[in-house]
């Protein structure tokens, strides 16, 4: 079997070809041109082959030179296309979990670090985006997703959310609240939804449920988890999703004087394709997005 050339000596004679030019065949490998003709002559003097010659102050490939890396810049594609498949087969083995924005930032990120835990070995992609990916072209593994959209045959439902007032306990810090309708006289935040979905209940339903009128709301959010911030910082009352403040409730940052609770008018879903289910722990997470869904519509419903 024919010895190959030292790799180093190989990649030097491949820049020159392709660049033209010592000088950028040095700037691209990030070596000095004295050492792009060291290695280019040595390769010369190891194939016993006349690969350059002198041109002016530079250095062109012969014919036999020309010749010779045609065959080697094969070689390097290869290699250049193997590296690829395998970048993209690394990138593959992550699971890509796609979210609504909301739901990643204030329900399943603080969330999957406890599954993460038990799986350091697994590889996962979080995204959150209100625009639906195709799972069946593969831009995502699963997708948490909220009333009746079109997915594939593989979905179940993970839970319904139930909302309910809740504010910075400074807010409130030296008034006295005895009845429900007292939070109506606190600045209200509030969360216009999609047009694509279902809207959640608004303060003039939950007012409505406890008997009183709602006033106009002087602050609104397109995102659940932008108000839910809001509240924390003080700027008032938000009719927050209970699996979103899990963690507000937890350190005091938000309280919650009326356990008042109205339902969402849809469930949230998961959503996955047989293929997703191939990658490693992928079905457990799979498991765990399932029952982490269930526990919570328990919790929610109260």
């Amino acid at each position: 079997m024919p010895q190959i050339p030292p790799l180093k000596a190989l990649r030097a004679f491949d820049a020159l070809g392709r660049a033209g030019s010592v000088a950028l065949a040095a700037a691209e490998l990030g070596v000095t041109p004295g050492a792009i003709s060291q290695q280019v002559t040595r390769l010369g003097e190891l194939l016993a082959v006349q690969l350059v010659a002198r041109s002016g102050r530079g250095l062109v490939l012969t014919e036999l030179g020309r010749l010779y890396h045609a065959e080697i810049r094969r070689g390097f594609a290869a290699l250049e296309g193997a590296q690829d498949v395998l970048d993209r087969a690394r990138e593959d083995a992550a699971i890509r979990l796609s979210c609504l924005t909301s739901v990643l930032m204030k329900w399943i990120g603080p969330r999957i670090f406890d599954w993460q835990s038990q799986h350091p070995g697994a590889r996962l992609s979080l995204t959150g985006s209100d625009i639906e990916p195709d799972l069946i072209r593969g831009e995502a593994d699963f997708r948490i997703y909220y009333g009746g959209r079109i997915h594939p045959a593989h979905h179940a439902v993970l839970f319904t959310d139930h909302v309910v007032p809740a504010c910075a306990p400074d807010l409130i810090a030296g008034h006295s609240l005895r009845d429900p309708a007292d939070v109506l006289a606190f600045p209200l935040v509030s969360i216009v939804w999609n047009r694509r979905f279902a809207p959640g209940p608004e303060w003039s339903v939950w007012a409505e449920r406890i008997g009183a009128s709602a006033p106009e709301s002087a602050l609104s959010y397109s995102l659940s988890g932008s108000a839910i911030d809001a509240a924390v910082a003080g700027r008032g009352f938000v009719l927050a999703q209970i699996s979103f403040i899990a963690e507000e409730l937890r350190s005091g940052r938000l309280v919650v004087p009326f356990d008042i609770r109205l339902p969402l008018s849809e469930p949230y879903y998961l959503a996955w394709t047989e293929a997703a289910l191939a990658k490693p722990d992928a079905r457990a997470l799979h498991r765990w997005l399932l029952a982490t869904g269930r526990a919570q519509g328990i919790i929610s419903a109260g």
